[in-house]
């Protein structure tokens, strides 16, 4: 029995009830880990106590939210005092203008915003926005690019990239064009062939193991885009607000014609997603102009922009926007792992690094990826596997089993960042004993 094992009894009884009444034992696979994930009680700052006491260095941090570390005491204080006043009401308040107004003040493409209770919903409607806008069908998405769940998008995420998911029509993702990431000549002779209505793309693949964009890459969709009419849409659900007060479009200046948020924009602590652009693209969506169903680009939801997201996502995005030492922070802690990481394996001939600002991948693979079919189909899953369980032994927690990437936030400290190396120094030896 392992350190691990013989340490988390109680989420082992857990998970063995947990399977009786959820798929797999878990509500998202990727939670799911060998032998068993561990079962949080509580969360604060860069830690999480499990329900056996055990502390951990949380590097999943919330599937990257958490930019602040758990439980960030404005937002908190802010969410205390609107579980008072009102939750959830269905109607408009001021809360979500104060929060369209920031995101419009912090983020170079959004003229204004439209509120979603999620990444996947946000992609969705950005799509249908491309679509009505342009009067063409055709999207343009890349290999190992992530976009969440909806049909349309949901294809090319994991190798083999021509195999159509389970559940999912050929139909469904007919008029979806895949192409590799990071090379824009394929795009340029590609799009020529048919009548497309946006090019949808991660700025960093994020899932597919922080593979950033090249920015020539991202500038020529740019000009592609100008060229034949058709809407750049960047997901910047995990970008957002972490490399810079204005995401990754800042950072790469390149300005998209529409945006998808999600994960910070709502504070990190609540279901989110955000759509928005310049105001000839929103316009479709105004009821006011277009009283017409059919006429009007249809985007709604039960929840969407409810008052505690709403004040929680407005007090965060103020907190970031007023302290850019949070960014230097994290983007300092971020260098220094990818360097001192990538080191270590590249000296122990294991595989690199890649990322951006606070967002660390690490590969296994015998040349370092530039693009996601290189991460995923050349990547030694074993090695992978093993220094995730390497990790977990030193009560350290990565983002996922078989793709080890790390998120980093303003709570994350040099101590933990050197810790960290030193645990994957560690491993690198053991495994080059093996």
């Amino acid at each position: 029995m392992s350190k691990y094992e013989s340490s988390t009894l109680r989420s082992r009884q857990l998970f063995e009830t947990a399977k009786k009444y959820l798929p797999g034992g878990v509500s998202y696979s990727i939670r799911y880990f060998e032998p068993y994930p561990f079962y949080v009680s509580k969360a604060y700052g860069q830690k999480l106590i499990d329900v056996n006491g055990n502390e951990y260095t949380d590097y999943w941090i919330g599937h990257g939210a958490k930019i602040m570390g758990h439980n960030y005491p404005p937002v908190m204080e802010v969410i205390r005092k609107q579980l008072e006043l009102g939750i959830h009401v269905g109607l408009p308040h001021e809360w979500e203008i104060r929060l369209a107004e920031q995101i419009h003040r912090m983020v170079p493409s959004i003229e204004k915003v439209r509120f979603t209770n999620s990444g996947t919903e946000a992609n969705m409607y950005a799509v249908r926005l491309a679509r009505a806008y342009t009067k063409r069908t055709a999207i343009v998405k890349f290999e190992g690019n992530w976009h969440g769940g909806y049909d349309a998008l949901h294809v090319a995420v994991t190798p083999p990239y021509d195999k159509v998911y389970a559940g999912l029509t050929h139909g469904a993702i007919r008029d979806t064009i895949i192409l590799p990431y990071n090379n824009l000549e394929v795009v340029e002779k590609a799009v020529e062939k048919t009548e497309v209505a946006g090019v949808i793309v991660e700025p960093v693949a994020g899932a597919g193991g922080m593979i950033p964009a090249e920015r020539e890459f991202l500038k020529g969709l740019r000009e592609i885009c100008d060229k034949i009419g058709a809407l750049l849409i960047f997901d910047e659900v995990i970008t957002g607000f972490r490399l810079s007060t204005g995401g990754a479009q800042k950072v790469y200046d390149v300005i998209p014609d529409v945006t998808t948020l999600g994960k910070i924009v709502g504070g990190g602590e609540f279901a989110v997603g955000a759509f928005g652009g310049r105001d000839e693209y929103m316009e479709l969506l105004n009821q006011l102009k277009y009283r017409s169903y059919h006429e009007r680009v249809f985007q709604g939801g039960t929840f969407s922009a409810n008052m505690l997201m709403t004040s929680a996502g407005y007090t965060l995005l103020s907190e970031l926007e007023r302290k850019p030492e949070i960014y230097n922070h994290i983007n300092t802690l971020g260098e220094k792992l990818r360097k001192d990481i990538g080191e270590i394996l590249e000296r122990y001939s294991l595989g690199y690094t890649t990322g951006i600002g606070s967002l660390v991948g690490v590969h296994f693979t015998p040349i370092k990826p530039k693009d996601v079919k290189t991460a995923q189909t050349m990547k030694d899953k074993e090695k992978s596997r093993k220094y995730f369980q390497h990790l977990l032994e030193n009560n350290i927690i990565a983002l996922t089993y078989e793709n080890p990437h790390f998120f980093i936030s303003s709570s994350h400290t040099i101590d933990d960042i050197e810790r960290l190396v030193q645990v994957t120094e560690e491993f690198a030896k053991n495994i080059k004993k093996q």
